[in-house]
Protein backbone atom coordinates (compact mmCIF):
# COMPACT_ATOMS: atom_id res chain seq x y z
CA UNK A 1 0.00 0.00 0.00
CA UNK A 2 2.99 2.37 0.97
CA UNK A 3 4.73 1.45 -1.81
CA UNK A 4 1.41 2.02 -3.97
CA UNK A 5 1.27 5.36 -2.72
CA UNK A 6 4.99 6.35 -3.12
CA UNK A 7 4.92 5.39 -6.61
CA UNK A 8 2.02 7.63 -7.04
CA UNK A 9 3.38 10.58 -5.77
CA UNK A 10 6.60 9.76 -7.53
CA UNK A 11 4.67 10.19 -10.81
CA UNK A 12 3.30 13.48 -10.04
CA UNK A 13 4.86 16.79 -11.74
CA UNK A 14 3.63 19.20 -14.37
CA UNK A 15 0.04 18.39 -14.39
CA UNK A 16 -0.96 18.56 -10.14
CA UNK A 17 1.44 21.83 -10.28
CA UNK A 18 -0.49 23.62 -13.48
CA UNK A 19 -3.81 22.16 -11.28
CA UNK A 20 -3.28 23.90 -8.01
CA UNK A 21 -1.26 26.94 -9.47
CA UNK A 22 -5.33 27.18 -11.47
CA UNK A 23 -6.42 28.32 -8.38
CA UNK A 24 -4.94 31.49 -7.54
CA UNK A 25 -6.08 34.54 -5.73
CA UNK A 26 -7.54 35.70 -8.96
CA UNK A 27 -9.60 32.51 -9.38
CA UNK A 28 -10.34 32.41 -5.79
CA UNK A 29 -11.89 35.51 -5.86
CA UNK A 30 -14.28 34.80 -9.11
CA UNK A 31 -15.48 31.22 -6.99
CA UNK A 32 -16.08 33.25 -3.77
CA UNK A 33 -18.33 35.48 -6.08
CA UNK A 34 -20.24 32.88 -7.79
CA UNK A 35 -20.96 30.91 -3.84
CA UNK A 36 -22.04 33.99 -2.55
CA UNK A 37 -24.36 35.25 -5.35
CA UNK A 38 -25.97 32.18 -6.76
CA UNK A 39 -25.25 29.89 -3.57
CA UNK A 40 -25.01 26.21 -4.47
CA UNK A 41 -26.60 26.21 -8.04
CA UNK A 42 -23.01 26.83 -9.92
CA UNK A 43 -21.49 24.10 -8.38
CA UNK A 44 -22.21 21.80 -11.69
CA UNK A 45 -19.33 24.15 -13.36
CA UNK A 46 -16.90 22.29 -10.88
CA UNK A 47 -17.90 18.56 -12.47
CA UNK A 48 -18.39 19.88 -15.58
CA UNK A 49 -15.18 21.99 -16.43
CA UNK A 50 -12.68 18.90 -15.01
CA UNK A 51 -13.00 17.12 -18.37
CA UNK A 52 -12.41 19.93 -20.45
CA UNK A 53 -9.52 21.27 -18.36
CA UNK A 54 -7.88 17.81 -18.10
CA UNK A 55 -8.40 17.06 -21.87
CA UNK A 56 -6.65 20.31 -22.69
CA UNK A 57 -3.44 20.14 -19.86
CA UNK A 58 -2.85 16.46 -21.50
CA UNK A 59 -2.41 18.09 -25.14
CA UNK A 60 -0.44 20.17 -24.00
CA UNK A 61 1.67 17.89 -22.09
CA UNK A 62 1.78 15.40 -24.96
CA UNK A 63 3.24 18.10 -27.29
CA UNK A 64 5.87 19.01 -25.20
CA UNK A 65 7.16 15.15 -24.41
CA UNK A 66 6.37 14.33 -28.01
CA UNK A 67 8.25 17.05 -29.71
CA UNK A 68 10.64 18.23 -26.62
CA UNK A 69 9.31 21.77 -27.39
CA UNK A 70 6.91 23.95 -25.69
CA UNK A 71 3.46 25.26 -27.19
CA UNK A 72 5.51 28.75 -28.57
CA UNK A 73 8.62 26.50 -29.88
CA UNK A 74 6.07 24.41 -31.72
CA UNK A 75 4.25 27.70 -33.00
CA UNK A 76 7.47 29.36 -33.97
CA UNK A 77 8.41 26.64 -36.52
CA UNK A 78 5.15 25.29 -38.09
CA UNK A 79 2.48 28.83 -38.05
CA UNK A 80 2.95 32.48 -39.62
CA UNK A 81 4.84 34.56 -37.43
CA UNK A 82 2.31 37.42 -37.02
CA UNK A 83 0.34 34.30 -34.96
CA UNK A 84 2.64 33.48 -32.55
CA UNK A 85 3.52 37.57 -32.01
CA UNK A 86 -0.29 38.41 -31.35
CA UNK A 87 -0.75 35.47 -28.88
CA UNK A 88 2.56 36.07 -26.95
CA UNK A 89 1.88 39.64 -26.82
CA UNK A 90 -1.94 39.12 -25.42
CA UNK A 91 -0.38 36.64 -23.33
CA UNK A 92 2.05 39.30 -21.56
CA UNK A 93 -0.54 41.59 -20.77
CA UNK A 94 -3.03 39.15 -19.18
CA UNK A 95 0.01 37.58 -17.41
CA UNK A 96 1.41 40.64 -16.07
CA UNK A 97 -1.97 42.51 -15.25
CA UNK A 98 -3.03 38.49 -13.52
CA UNK A 99 0.44 39.07 -11.40
CA UNK A 100 -0.13 42.15 -10.14
CA UNK A 101 -3.29 41.31 -8.78
CA UNK A 102 -2.37 37.94 -7.50
CA UNK A 103 0.57 39.74 -5.73
CA UNK A 104 -1.76 42.60 -4.93
CA UNK A 105 -4.58 40.06 -2.99
CA UNK A 106 -1.77 38.15 -1.42
CA UNK A 107 0.14 40.77 0.51
CA UNK A 108 -3.88 41.76 1.81
CA UNK A 109 -4.54 38.00 2.90
CA UNK A 110 -1.13 38.92 4.90
CA UNK A 111 -2.21 41.82 6.40
CA UNK A 112 -5.32 40.08 7.85
CA UNK A 113 -3.45 37.32 9.10
CA UNK A 114 -0.47 38.96 10.72
CA UNK A 115 -3.02 41.93 12.16
CA UNK A 116 -0.17 44.69 10.90
CA UNK A 117 -0.32 46.96 8.18
CA UNK A 118 2.82 46.37 6.25
CA UNK A 119 1.37 47.00 2.81
CA UNK A 120 4.48 48.42 0.70
CA UNK A 121 6.86 45.80 2.44
CA UNK A 122 4.51 42.96 1.77
CA UNK A 123 4.21 42.79 -2.29
CA UNK A 124 7.75 44.17 -2.57
CA UNK A 125 8.52 41.35 -0.58
CA UNK A 126 6.31 38.56 -2.35
CA UNK A 127 7.68 39.52 -5.94
CA UNK A 128 10.88 39.68 -5.27
CA UNK A 129 10.69 36.04 -3.83
CA UNK A 130 8.99 34.50 -5.99
CA UNK A 131 11.55 35.65 -8.89
CA UNK A 132 14.42 35.30 -7.10
CA UNK A 133 12.94 31.47 -6.05
CA UNK A 134 12.53 30.73 -9.42
CA UNK A 135 15.92 32.43 -11.01
CA UNK A 136 17.97 31.13 -8.44
CA UNK A 137 16.77 27.61 -7.34
CA UNK A 138 17.88 24.34 -9.20
CA UNK A 139 15.28 23.04 -11.12
CA UNK A 140 14.71 19.89 -9.07
CA UNK A 141 14.37 21.75 -5.84
CA UNK A 142 12.27 24.22 -7.40
CA UNK A 143 9.51 21.34 -8.53
CA UNK A 144 9.91 20.44 -5.50
CA UNK A 145 9.10 23.07 -3.52
CA UNK A 146 6.22 23.60 -5.68
CA UNK A 147 4.58 20.57 -5.05
CA UNK A 148 5.07 21.48 -1.35
CA UNK A 149 3.27 24.90 -1.47
CA UNK A 150 0.11 22.68 -3.70
CA UNK A 151 -0.70 21.33 -0.29
CA UNK A 152 -1.52 24.71 1.03
CA UNK A 153 -4.99 23.99 -1.61
CA UNK A 154 -6.02 21.36 1.09
CA UNK A 155 -7.22 24.74 3.25
CA UNK A 156 -10.43 24.99 0.97
CA UNK A 157 -11.26 21.07 1.51
CA UNK A 158 -10.89 21.72 5.77
CA UNK A 159 -13.30 24.92 6.14
CA UNK A 160 -16.15 22.46 5.16
CA UNK A 161 -15.67 21.29 8.54
CA UNK A 162 -16.80 24.21 9.99
CA UNK A 163 -19.73 25.08 8.36
CA UNK A 164 -22.80 22.76 8.09
CA UNK A 165 -23.87 22.00 5.21
CA UNK A 166 -26.96 21.19 3.21
CA UNK A 167 -25.66 17.75 1.12
CA UNK A 168 -29.04 16.69 -0.13
CA UNK A 169 -29.31 20.37 -1.81
CA UNK A 170 -25.56 20.31 -2.87
CA UNK A 171 -25.81 16.80 -4.68
CA UNK A 172 -29.33 18.02 -6.02
CA UNK A 173 -27.40 21.53 -7.63
CA UNK A 174 -24.25 19.40 -8.70
CA UNK A 175 -25.64 16.92 -10.97
CA UNK A 176 -29.31 18.98 -11.81
CA UNK A 177 -27.47 22.06 -12.93
CA UNK A 178 -30.18 25.05 -11.92
CA UNK A 179 -29.20 27.03 -15.22
CA UNK A 180 -30.43 30.81 -15.85
CA UNK A 181 -30.06 32.98 -18.92
CA UNK A 182 -29.96 36.07 -16.74
CA UNK A 183 -27.20 38.48 -17.79
CA UNK A 184 -25.06 38.12 -14.10
CA UNK A 185 -25.49 34.36 -14.62
CA UNK A 186 -24.23 34.27 -18.12
CA UNK A 187 -21.59 36.78 -16.88
CA UNK A 188 -20.04 34.81 -13.75
CA UNK A 189 -20.40 31.40 -15.78
CA UNK A 190 -17.86 33.02 -18.51
CA UNK A 191 -15.63 34.52 -15.55
CA UNK A 192 -15.53 30.85 -13.66
CA UNK A 193 -14.76 29.48 -17.11
CA UNK A 194 -12.32 32.21 -18.12
CA UNK A 195 -10.44 32.05 -14.61
CA UNK A 196 -10.56 28.13 -15.09
CA UNK A 197 -9.12 27.03 -18.67
CA UNK A 198 -6.13 29.99 -18.98
CA UNK A 199 -4.00 30.05 -22.01
CA UNK A 200 -1.36 30.64 -19.73
CA UNK A 201 -1.34 26.82 -18.51
CA UNK A 202 -1.24 26.02 -22.00
CA UNK A 203 1.86 27.05 -22.11
CA UNK A 204 3.45 26.51 -19.16
CA UNK A 205 2.08 22.93 -19.04
CA UNK A 206 3.68 22.22 -22.18
CA UNK A 207 7.01 23.72 -21.51
CA UNK A 208 7.36 22.39 -18.10
CA UNK A 209 6.92 18.86 -19.57
CA UNK A 210 9.88 19.80 -21.58
CA UNK A 211 11.95 20.41 -18.73
CA UNK A 212 10.75 17.01 -17.22
CA UNK A 213 12.23 15.43 -19.36
CA UNK A 214 15.51 17.03 -19.63
CA UNK A 215 16.28 16.34 -16.40
CA UNK A 216 16.05 12.95 -16.67
CA UNK A 217 18.95 11.52 -18.20
CA UNK A 218 17.37 8.62 -19.46
CA UNK A 219 14.61 10.28 -21.32
CA UNK A 220 14.44 11.81 -24.58
CA UNK A 221 11.60 13.21 -26.68
CA UNK A 222 9.06 10.54 -27.70
CA UNK A 223 9.44 11.46 -31.30
CA UNK A 224 13.24 10.06 -30.79
CA UNK A 225 12.75 7.44 -28.35
CA UNK A 226 9.16 5.64 -29.35
CA UNK A 227 9.81 2.85 -26.74
CA UNK A 228 8.66 5.28 -23.81
CA UNK A 229 5.82 6.58 -25.43
CA UNK A 230 3.27 4.10 -23.02
CA UNK A 231 5.34 4.90 -19.99
CA UNK A 232 5.08 8.56 -20.78
CA UNK A 233 1.44 9.02 -21.51
CA UNK A 234 0.52 6.75 -18.42
CA UNK A 235 2.19 8.97 -16.24
CA UNK A 236 1.23 12.21 -18.07
CA UNK A 237 -2.82 11.18 -17.29
CA UNK A 238 -2.09 10.55 -13.96
CA UNK A 239 -0.24 13.40 -13.25
CA UNK A 240 -2.22 15.73 -15.42
CA UNK A 241 -6.18 14.37 -13.98
CA UNK A 242 -4.28 14.24 -10.11
CA UNK A 243 -3.78 17.89 -10.40
CA UNK A 244 -6.63 18.99 -12.48
CA UNK A 245 -8.75 16.99 -9.95
CA UNK A 246 -7.57 18.89 -7.07
CA UNK A 247 -8.08 21.96 -8.93
CA UNK A 248 -11.76 21.38 -9.21
CA UNK A 249 -12.34 20.36 -5.93
CA UNK A 250 -11.09 23.49 -4.76
CA UNK A 251 -13.08 25.35 -7.11
CA UNK A 252 -16.24 23.31 -5.80
CA UNK A 253 -15.41 23.44 -2.04
CA UNK A 254 -14.39 27.36 -2.40
CA UNK A 255 -18.31 28.00 -4.44
CA UNK A 256 -20.04 25.63 -1.26
CA UNK A 257 -18.49 27.38 1.74
CA UNK A 258 -18.95 30.79 0.67
CA UNK A 259 -22.87 29.49 -0.79
CA UNK A 260 -23.32 27.93 2.84
CA UNK A 261 -22.05 31.08 5.03
CA UNK A 262 -21.81 34.31 2.73
CA UNK A 263 -25.11 33.41 0.38
CA UNK A 264 -27.03 32.07 3.21
CA UNK A 265 -26.47 35.22 5.70
CA UNK A 266 -27.21 37.95 2.89
CA UNK A 267 -23.92 38.54 1.51
CA UNK A 268 -24.13 38.72 -2.04
CA UNK A 269 -21.08 40.72 -3.26
CA UNK A 270 -17.90 39.84 -3.12
CA UNK A 271 -14.86 42.00 -4.88
CA UNK A 272 -11.43 39.67 -3.80
CA UNK A 273 -10.13 37.35 -2.83
CA UNK A 274 -9.50 38.47 0.69
CA UNK A 275 -12.85 40.13 1.23
CA UNK A 276 -14.28 36.62 1.27
CA UNK A 277 -11.63 35.69 3.83
CA UNK A 278 -13.13 38.76 5.79
CA UNK A 279 -16.38 37.99 5.38
CA UNK A 280 -16.08 34.48 6.41
CA UNK A 281 -14.83 35.10 9.77
CA UNK A 282 -18.03 36.12 11.57
CA UNK A 283 -19.62 33.49 10.32
CA UNK A 284 -17.71 30.58 10.08
CA UNK A 285 -15.69 31.38 13.21
CA UNK A 286 -11.73 32.18 13.16
CA UNK A 287 -10.23 29.28 11.92
CA UNK A 288 -11.86 29.54 9.44
CA UNK A 289 -11.06 32.88 8.09
CA UNK A 290 -7.32 31.22 8.59
CA UNK A 291 -7.38 28.79 6.34
CA UNK A 292 -9.39 31.00 3.50
CA UNK A 293 -6.43 33.30 4.07
CA UNK A 294 -3.80 31.05 4.53
CA UNK A 295 -4.50 29.19 1.30
CA UNK A 296 -4.95 32.68 -0.67
CA UNK A 297 -0.84 33.03 -0.01
CA UNK A 298 -0.19 29.41 -0.65
CA UNK A 299 -2.07 29.49 -4.41
CA UNK A 300 -0.64 32.56 -5.18
CA UNK A 301 3.16 31.76 -4.55
CA UNK A 302 2.54 28.55 -7.16
CA UNK A 303 0.54 31.06 -9.59
CA UNK A 304 2.65 34.03 -9.87
CA UNK A 305 5.89 32.03 -10.79
CA UNK A 306 3.90 30.27 -13.59
CA UNK A 307 2.44 33.04 -14.71
CA UNK A 308 6.09 34.72 -14.74
CA UNK A 309 7.00 31.15 -16.39
CA UNK A 310 5.44 30.81 -18.94
CA UNK A 311 5.72 34.45 -20.49
CA UNK A 312 9.76 33.66 -19.90
CA UNK A 313 8.89 30.11 -21.99
CA UNK A 314 6.74 31.89 -24.15
CA UNK A 315 8.98 35.15 -25.24
CA UNK A 316 12.05 32.48 -24.92
CA UNK A 317 10.75 30.49 -27.89
CA UNK A 318 9.81 33.17 -29.96
CA UNK A 319 13.05 34.92 -30.27
CA UNK A 320 15.16 31.59 -30.16
CA UNK A 321 16.97 32.37 -26.59
CA UNK A 322 18.21 29.89 -25.02
CA UNK A 323 14.89 28.66 -22.25
CA UNK A 324 14.48 26.57 -19.46
CA UNK A 325 14.66 26.53 -15.51
CA UNK A 326 17.49 24.05 -15.63
CA UNK A 327 19.61 26.28 -17.30
CA UNK A 328 21.47 28.57 -15.09
CA UNK A 329 20.80 32.75 -14.99
CA UNK A 330 24.14 33.33 -16.81
CA UNK A 331 23.18 30.78 -19.35
CA UNK A 332 20.16 32.16 -20.22
CA UNK A 333 19.82 36.00 -19.29
CA UNK A 334 17.12 37.01 -21.49
CA UNK A 335 14.75 34.28 -20.17
CA UNK A 336 15.28 35.41 -16.77
CA UNK A 337 15.14 38.74 -17.43
CA UNK A 338 11.34 38.02 -18.55
CA UNK A 339 10.32 36.55 -15.70
CA UNK A 340 11.66 39.32 -13.63
CA UNK A 341 10.49 41.94 -15.32
CA UNK A 342 6.94 40.67 -15.59
CA UNK A 343 6.87 40.08 -11.61
CA UNK A 344 8.67 43.40 -10.88
CA UNK A 345 5.77 45.37 -13.50
CA UNK A 346 3.23 43.43 -11.72
CA UNK A 347 4.10 44.56 -8.48
CA UNK A 348 4.38 48.26 -9.61
CA UNK A 349 1.29 47.97 -10.28
CA UNK A 350 -0.02 47.54 -6.97
CA UNK A 351 1.41 51.01 -6.05
CA UNK A 352 0.36 53.23 -8.85
CA UNK A 353 -3.20 53.77 -8.11
CA UNK A 354 -4.41 50.78 -10.86
CA UNK A 355 -7.76 49.31 -9.71
CA UNK A 356 -7.11 45.61 -8.77
CA UNK A 357 -10.81 44.42 -9.39
CA UNK A 358 -10.52 46.12 -12.85
CA UNK A 359 -7.68 44.49 -13.69
CA UNK A 360 -8.78 40.97 -13.24
CA UNK A 361 -11.70 41.77 -15.13
CA UNK A 362 -9.45 42.66 -17.89
CA UNK A 363 -7.31 39.59 -17.40
CA UNK A 364 -9.99 37.43 -17.39
CA UNK A 365 -11.55 39.10 -21.01
CA UNK A 366 -8.16 38.86 -22.38
CA UNK A 367 -7.90 35.37 -21.22
CA UNK A 368 -10.98 34.39 -22.51
CA UNK A 369 -10.45 35.37 -25.98
CA UNK A 370 -7.12 34.24 -26.36
CA UNK A 371 -7.59 31.18 -25.41
CA UNK A 372 -10.06 30.26 -28.38
CA UNK A 373 -7.21 30.67 -30.99
CA UNK A 374 -4.68 28.99 -29.29
CA UNK A 375 -6.88 26.36 -28.18
CA UNK A 376 -7.56 25.87 -32.08
CA UNK A 377 -3.35 26.10 -32.61
CA UNK A 378 -3.30 23.64 -29.96
CA UNK A 379 -5.29 21.01 -31.40
CA UNK A 380 -3.91 21.80 -34.64
CA UNK A 381 -0.57 21.04 -33.41
CA UNK A 382 -1.68 17.92 -31.94
CA UNK A 383 -3.24 16.24 -34.73
CA UNK A 384 -0.55 17.12 -37.28
CA UNK A 385 1.90 14.19 -38.17
CA UNK A 386 4.79 16.03 -39.57
CA UNK A 387 5.08 17.69 -35.95
CA UNK A 388 3.69 14.70 -33.72
CA UNK A 389 4.84 11.85 -35.87
CA UNK A 390 2.56 8.82 -35.02
CA UNK A 391 1.49 10.06 -31.76
CA UNK A 392 -1.27 12.82 -32.30
CA UNK A 393 -3.78 12.68 -30.29
CA UNK A 394 -5.87 9.62 -29.93
CA UNK A 395 -10.03 10.29 -30.86
CA UNK A 396 -11.65 10.35 -27.09
CA UNK A 397 -8.86 13.40 -26.52
CA UNK A 398 -9.58 14.89 -29.87
CA UNK A 399 -13.20 14.96 -29.25
CA UNK A 400 -13.27 15.95 -25.62
CA UNK A 401 -10.64 19.06 -26.93
CA UNK A 402 -12.79 20.38 -29.52
CA UNK A 403 -15.90 19.95 -27.32
CA UNK A 404 -13.68 22.73 -24.91
CA UNK A 405 -13.21 25.00 -27.75
CA UNK A 406 -16.91 24.79 -28.55
CA UNK A 407 -17.47 26.17 -25.06
CA UNK A 408 -14.67 28.70 -24.61
CA UNK A 409 -15.64 30.05 -27.70
CA UNK A 410 -19.36 30.45 -26.92
CA UNK A 411 -17.62 32.31 -23.94
CA UNK A 412 -15.74 34.32 -25.82
CA UNK A 413 -18.82 35.26 -27.82
CA UNK A 414 -20.74 36.28 -24.32
CA UNK A 415 -18.10 38.28 -23.10
CA UNK A 416 -17.88 40.14 -26.59
CA UNK A 417 -21.73 40.68 -26.60
CA UNK A 418 -21.75 42.10 -23.01
CA UNK A 419 -19.19 44.81 -23.74
CA UNK A 420 -20.76 45.62 -26.67
CA UNK A 421 -23.90 45.85 -24.38
CA UNK A 422 -22.35 47.48 -21.82
CA UNK A 423 -21.34 50.48 -24.19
Amino acid sequence: MLNSIAKYLRQLGPGFITGVSDDDPSGIATYSQAGAQFGTSMLWVAMFSFPLMAAVQEISARIGRVTGRGLAGNLRRHYPPWVLYAVVFLMAVSNIINIGADIGAMAAALELVVGRDRWHLFPVAIGAGSAAALILLPYGTYASLLKWLGISVFSYFGIALFVQVPWAQVGHDLFIPKLSFSDDYLTMLVAVLGTTISPYLFIWQSSVEVEEQRADPEEEPVRRAPEQARSQFIKIRVDTYSGMAISNLVMFFIILTTAVTLHAHGVTQIDSAEQAAKALEPIAGRFAFLLFATGIIGTGLLAVPSLAGSLGYAMGETFKWPTGLDHKPYQATRFYAVIAAATLIGTVLNFIGVDPIKALIISAIINGIVSVPLLWILLLIARNHDIMGKFVIPRGLRIAGWVTFAVMTLAALVTVWNLALAR
